[in-house]
């Protein structure tokens, strides 16, 4: 369907975080399929367009009523009541920011607030919730994982307040199906990358030098944004059907490019792609992080967080148990129960996401 196919019998969608680095280019595809209007949800009082954004189809759709921006708080109940009333699906991408390690923080958020996503769909009689998790919900940054499916079971003890969180919001979506009429599904992207992310902004910050973390032999299932976003929208497709939802609803499913590949050498082809292929990298040994991190961790805990002070990005024991384990997942049941496959591979999701970062680069 295209953009001329829209019309007032358009279902409205709405996008919590709406204006999220994945959720930016969920409405966009949601609007571009001309299927669906679409309320976008966020903390901000208005959307704040970026200029490209203004004069390119956002902007359109936010001045013809395709879209509409709505200020909303996951934590308030009240507010998101009003922001779905009359919404057909939401695509529930919200959450606290994952490098605060706090759990208070993200308990509020990632928990009530999809408590009170969830209430607020049954409220408003919606009739299906996608939920965007992740698929560290398994990782319990110890043991690696390689080529694991939905059958992994969640850890016993997680490594983050992010991922302890996103399971317990991820567990409370799959029993919301099918009660109320209500119909659910949880997608679990793997390392998302592409035009706008902040690992290759993270990457341009250190002008190009590659820190490698422990041996440089552990691979990652790194996943094309506009992927994910097709996880999601197969998501919705499959639970529109009577057969799809009986099969997928309450369900979560691993989605990524299906090309697991060393997590280093990745990072240096994106490095390579934006000119610093003769930059300088330093590998720092296991043996030689851990201590690293107490310390950083400890300076956090008693003197960062005192005085207001941001922590460091890179040497932290979260990133760090993220990058220097195997982290691989089988998307088959993505595949054959949602009709999940990569719509770009990721040779052309790093050509893309390097020519977008180009122009930033120092």
């Amino acid at each position: 369907m295209d953009q001329s196919a829209d019309s007032l019998e358009a279902r409205w969608c709405a996008v919590t975080g709406g204006r999220g680095f994945m959720a930016r280019h969920l409405v966009m595809a949601l609007l571009r399929s001309g299927g669906w209007r679409v309320r976008i949800t966020d903390l901000a009082p208005d959307a704040c367009l970026e200029p490209t954004e203004n004069d390119g189809l956002l902007g359109a759709a936010l001045r013809g009523g395709r879209a509409v921006y709505v200020a909303a708080d996951v934590c308030e109940l009240v507010q998101l009541t009003e922001a779905l009333e009359g919404v057909h699906t939401v695509f529930h991408t919200a959450a606290a920011d994952q490098s605060n390690n706090n759990f208070q923080l993200h308990y509020k958020v990632n928990v009530e607030g999809t408590k009170n996503v969830i209430e607020a769909c049954n409220i408003c009689k919606v009739k299906s919730l996608i939920y965007t998790s992740t698929s560290a919900v398994v990782f319990d940054g110890v043991h690696g994982l390689f080529g694991v499916d939905e059958s992994t079971p969640y850890p016993d003890k997680f490594h983050d307040a992010y991922t302890e969180t996103k399971a317990q919001a991820e567990k409370l979506v799959m029993s919301a199906n099918d009660k109320n009429e209500l119909l659910t599904c949880c997608i679990r992207p793997g390392s998302i990358f592409g035009p706008g992310d902040k690992m290759v902004q993270t990457l341009l910050a250190y002008g190009g030098m590659m820190i490698i973390m422990g041996d440089g032999k552990n691979c990652d299932d790194f996943v094309y944004v506009e992927n994910v976003v097709h996880g999601h929208l197969c998501a919705e497709k499959t639970l529109s059907t009577k057969e799809g939802a009986k099969r997928s609803g309450g369900k979560a499913y691993f989605i990524t490019n299906m090309e697991p590949v060393n997590m280093w050498d990745f990072l240096y082809t994106i490095l390579e792609d934006l000119g610093y292929k003769s930059r300088f990298r330093l590998r720092i040994p296991l043996y030689l992080l851990v201590p690293i991190t107490c310390l950083v961790d400890w300076s956090y805990n008693n003197l960062f967080s005192r005085y207001g002070m941001r922590k460091p990005g890179v040497l932290t024991s979260t990133i760090i148990k993220y990058a220097t384990l195997n982290r691989t997942f089988n998307c088959s049941n993505a595949d054959e129960q949602l009709g999940y496959k990569p719509i770009v591979s990721l040779k052309e999701g790093v050509k893309m996401t390097t020519e977008f970062h180009r122009q930033f680069k120092a």
